[in-house]
């Protein structure tokens, strides 16, 4: 592949070559040294693996046009894929690159039935069963709509559902996501970049040029000889990355859990209750990502505090427009979607398969062995039972607070997270609430501006 890509007008390969590291397998390691912000490596654009590339290759574009609907941009790289690694002759360059990628992955959709299960109760174990139902029912559409139309260019014994799978974990696991200024998505394979492993470690330094349409590479850090050359692809949950990208990482501090609310649309009220959501910056079926570092974003609150206005509170939230239930609408109303959280918290726990402190015993007696797909898998369980657990945690705090006559704006908790075990600062302007800390007061302030301008010009 060296050869080509050095032909092909690559720059950076003298410097770079692929290695095997003890930690990541396969990957890059530099000869040289660099510094941050350096560029490392560049791959011309007429040896990207593009949409456009695909439609205007002589022999395959023809056959991807005539697609009834018109192929997803996944399905296109797939097949672009595929068909290359089917060619004997004509594509050497690009079947060097096919040569070069993995034979086999490790993508949640390519786990035993076993292994798949010590994920059940994650949203990787969810989102997977609909995958594989997914590709299913999407390679026997490609086998109508595309195969049995071209034999000729789609052999079926080479484009069956297990190279269908190959196909989508290499564009899954390889391919790199840009927005071009005029708001245009583009997504990309580059041979010899996607080489590079992953880390949070470096800064996000894989960069696009639209004027040109090559992609370059550059330092995320400062690099000396024999050092392996990362990349970065962005704050990733374990359940993602074992999905996509077949690895997890070990305590991972952007693990999330992802909350599905929905309201059926002949529930009471559902029009004017739609607007509300709206006006917030919601849906009415909101898919809101729990953290680590925030379990229960004011966003679940809002949309809950909607779903669950009656007749009597709804003209007085909808008077308040895009502020429309940002703090607490009723003592009630707040009682019974924070009782609705902590029930639903402890619900979702319970359909785990195995509790917390278990997979973590068994993974310290090693149940499973190290980065086999089964550890993995007990990892993203761990991460999501860490962060439901947090939530459940944050609903009952508050709800507490409520419960004993404090909506949280009182002077011995934060007005914002709730903390009471912090120093607390009171408003410099109303003197009614306290908040540990400056980005809480920011946070809250939108919220609690037009009481305290209310209080202040009362006691002024």
């Amino acid at each position: 592949m060296d050869s080509w890509l050095r032909e092909s007008g690559a720059l950076g390969l003298d410097s770079l070559e692929l290695a095997d590291f003890p930690d990541t397998g396969r990957g890059v390691k530099t000869t040289r040294s660099f510094k941050e912000g350096e560029k490392i490596l560049t791959i011309p654009a007429k040896i990207l693996w593009t949409v456009k590339h695909a439609y205007a290759d002589p022999l395959l574009g023809p056959a991807l046009k005539s697609a009834q609907p018109p192929l997803s941009v996944e399905d296109t790289l797939a097949i672009y894929l595929l068909f290359v690694k089917s060619r004997e002759s004509g594509y050497e360059g690009q079947r060097s690159h096919v040569a070069a990628l993995p034979t086999s992955y490790s993508s949640s959709i390519l786990f035993e039935e076993d292994e798949l299960e010590v994920a059940a109760g994650t949203s990787l174990y969810t989102i997977t069963k609909q995958l594989e139902q997914s590709i299913e029912d999407d390679h026997r559409s490609l086998l109508v709509r595309l195969f049995i139309q071209y034999p000729d260019l789609f052999p079926l014994d080479k484009f069956g559902i297990d190279d269908y799978k190959w196909a989508l974990c290499t564009v899954w696991s390889r391919a790199m996501d840009f927005v071009l200024p005029n708001g245009t998505p583009v997504r990309l394979l580059a041979p010899f970049a996607d080489m590079l492993n992953h880390t949070s470690s470096v800064k996000q330094c894989h960069a696009y040029d639209p004027s040109t349409g090559n992609l370059s590479v550059l330092a995320g850090k400062d690099y000396q000889p024999g050092d392996q050359v990362f990349i970065n692809y962005g704050p990733v949950s374990n359940s993602r990355l074992l999905r996509l990208y077949g690895f997890v990482i070990p305590g991972n501090p952007n693990d999330s859990y992802d909350l599905v609310l929905s309201t059926h649309p002949q529930a009471p009220f559902y029009e004017q209750k739609e607007k509300l959501w709206k006006m917030a910056g919601l849906d009415s079926t909101a898919t809101i990502p729990l953290t680590l570092t925030d379990p229960l974003p004011k966003k679940v609150l809002r949309y809950l505090r909607i779903q669950r206005l009656d007749a009597q509170n709804l003209a007085v939230v909808a008077r308040q427009g895009s502020d429309a239930a940002e703090e607490k609408v009723s003592d009630e109303n707040e009682v019974e979607i924070l009782r609705f959280l902590v029930e639903s918290f402890e619900y979702l726990l319970s359909g785990f398969g195995t509790p917390l402190e278990k997979l973590e015993e068994q993974l310290e007696k090693g149940v499973y062995p190290a980065g086999s797909n089964a550890w993995a898998a007990a990892h993203v369980s761990i991460g999501e039972q860490k962060v439901l657990r947090l939530a459940k945690k944050r609903a009952e705090e508050l709800l507490s607070l409520v419960e004993s006559g404090s909506d949280g704006n009182a002077k011995d908790r934060c007005a914002n997270c709730g903390k009471a075990d912090a120093p607390l600062s009171l408003c410099g302007r109303c003197k009614s609430v306290a908040y540990c800390g400056r980005a809480c007061q920011v946070a809250h302030y939108k919220g609690h501006k037009t009481k305290c301008q209310a209080l202040a010009a009362k006691s002024g």
